[in-house]
């Protein structure tokens, strides 16, 4: 019984230990380390929470239904589109100077989300729309217009762990006389 408690604890040790040390991407750590947009695009990046983008079928004539799965709500045809937390994504490209466009998805590079620095949550890379109101923020999806529950407004994460590697230059001084 003893044994299988501590080869119980052995195991979860080593799952922890293997498991990345995820952290809140935010505007500090980006200026601190001045990365480039091909810096950017070796960072593995993560969502912080579950995320449920939606749009309503009807409000665009005759539409087209591009990815995630159609439902019903209020007696309306709605696309809906999952991310679910922890899903990795990639930098493509900043549509403006501290903004993210980060894709969860390998279909093309029009499909992204856009996250930016929020002064109010210490520059956390949060979920940018071009539009909230109380309920619902507006974003745009592969080229057309989403919304998402104001609830539900994720962080950028990643793996400080990764990043955190230093590169130190070092030389050994030779040392100096006096000339006579």
């Amino acid at each position: 019984m003893r044994l299988t408690y501590l080869l119980s604890l052995l195991a979860l040790g080593l799952l922890s230990s293997c498991s990345p040390q995820l952290s809140t991407f935010n505007q500090k750590l980006y200026e601190d380390q001045k990365w480039s947009d091909n810096d950017l695009k070796r960072i593995q990046f993560y969502l912080s929470d579950d995320l449920t983008i939606y749009r309503f079928l009807d409000e665009e004539g005759s539409s087209t239904i591009t990815s995630g799965e159609i439902k019903i709500v209020d007696g309306r045809k709605t696309e809906q589109i999952y991310f679910k937390s922890g899903t990795p994504g990639v930098f493509l490209f900043r549509p403006k100077e501290e903004h993210f466009a980060i894709s969860f998805e390998t279909k093309d590079d029009t499909h992204y989300l856009t996250f930016g620095p929020n002064p109010r949550y210490s520059g956390q890379y949060m979920l940018l729309a071009s539009e909230w109101n109380r309920r619902r923020g507006k974003i745009t999806y592969a080229g057309k217009k989403f919304y998402t529950d104001a609830a539900e407004i994720p962080r950028l994460l990643v793996n400080l762990k990764k990043i955190s590697y230093n590169k130190t230059e070092g030389r050994t001084a030779g040392g100096r006389t006096i000339k006579q």
